[in-house]
């Protein structure tokens, strides 16, 4: 085929323009393929497309520009059509083999939050946005060590459910308000690790400067006030918080994070309590806790800033000219639960210390002594 000449495939006759479609005309040589215009492209298809410079067409005009620069933040599946309003959620997207593969994913992400003890009961919900207004989330009232791909539910941005057999999770408004507030969020994980909570039912955030990782794929976390789980203004106290931040504390409640995939938006989850846990730990052994330099820790903002993760200390030229570090002094865990008079009753050279060190030195040696 000679330099500029198109080669379209006419696919105009299915609703929906799936990955296996895209790879068949790649081998078909396409350059261009004609798509019905009330159809859906999945998002796999559409990036597929766009990565191998196929034009995608409903016969009189380009559906979407196919540089990576406009729409390298789209979320997820686009309607071929050009809408200037939220188009009608549609469930076929529930089917196609993209929503299958997340359902999937939703339900072994699940497993390891229970497995971790970060849900109990019926607690914690997922999402994942497959389309500009189609998210996937878990049913209400469900362990999700017992999900299957049958108990998902599809729902609108209105939290408006349009497949699955079973009820949507009441709480489905505080991922809606992230993947509406954040274009680059596709998926959402809720739940109630006890560490990470423990800081959120007091009101605090964990220090930062401490561990890299922690840095990296976290770093500084926000609290969001209280209000009734489940309600609009429940879902409506992250809204101040997630442009800045991929992990939310829901004061005594629990932790939302968000991420490109559920996979990666458990992690956070898993990084977020590990750090508050070793925090903790640490607080214990009563001397202070060595901290990351600033020098280095804008090394590792660097680093976060190039996988495109969010975090408030950036501005729009790089790092903000301020102190790095939220920790009150040098070598200070800070942040420890204070007494009524604003002092921490584990200062590591207070009273309070002294007695406890005595206290587990004692325990300890009965023990020894009793063995």
């Amino acid at each position: 085929m000679s330099n500029g000449e198109v080669k379209q495939i006419d696919l105009s006759s299915q609703n929906v323009l799936a990955m296996r479609d895209a790879e068949s005309a790649l081998a078909a040589g396409a350059t261009q393929v004609k798509v019905c215009p009330r159809g859906v492209i999945t998002p796999s298809a559409r990036d597929f497309l766009r990565e191998h410079g196929i034009e995608v067409t409903t016969g009189s005009a380009p559906v979407a520009a196919t540089s990576s620069a406009s729409s390298a933040s789209a979320p997820a599946a686009a309607p071929v059509a050009a809408a200037t309003k939220r188009s009608p959620a549609d469930p076929r997207l529930f089917s196609t083999p993209e929503a299958e593969a997340v359902k999937k994913e939703i339900c072994a992400v699940g497993k390891k939050l229970w497995n971790r003890s970060y849900v109990d009961g019926n607690g914690g919900n997922i999402s994942f946005r497959i389309g500009p207004n189609e998210v996937i989330c878990t049913p209400t009232l469900m362990s999700k060590l017992d999900l299957t791909p049958e108990d998902l539910c599809l729902v609108d941005l209105d939290g408006v459910q349009v497949a699955g057999k079973r009820p949507r999770t009441s709480e489905i408004f505080l991922h809606l308000e992230i993947y509406k507030a954040v274009p680059e969020a596709k998926s959402a994980v809720h739940c109630h690790p006890p560490h990470a909570t423990a800081y959120a039912i007091t009101g605090r955030v964990p220090p930062n400067n401490i561990i890299p990782e922690f840095e990296v794929f976290v770093g500084k976390v926000a609290v969001s006030p209280y209000e009734t789980p489940g309600t609009a203004a429940f879902a409506q106290t992250v809204i101040p918080y997630v442009r800045e931040h991929n992990t939310v504390l829901l004061s005594n409640h629990g932790i939302i994070c968000w991420a490109d995939t559920v996979t990666h938006a458990e992690w956070y989850a898993e990084v977020v309590d590990t750090y508050c846990w070793t925090l903790m730990n640490a607080s214990m052994l009563g001397v202070p806790i060595s901290q990351i330099s600033e020098k280095h820790t804008a090394d590792l903002l660097n680093i976060k800033k190039s996988l495109g993760l969010p975090d408030s200390r950036f501005d729009t030229e790089g790092i903000r000219e301020c102190q790095l570090s939220d920790v009150d002094m040098p070598n200070s865990i800070a942040l420890l639960p204070c007494s009524k008079d604003g002092t921490s009753p584990l200062s590591s050279d207070g009273p309070e210390m002294d007695r406890l060190v005595k206290t587990v030195t004692d325990a300890v040696m009965n023990a020894m002594k009793a063995s």
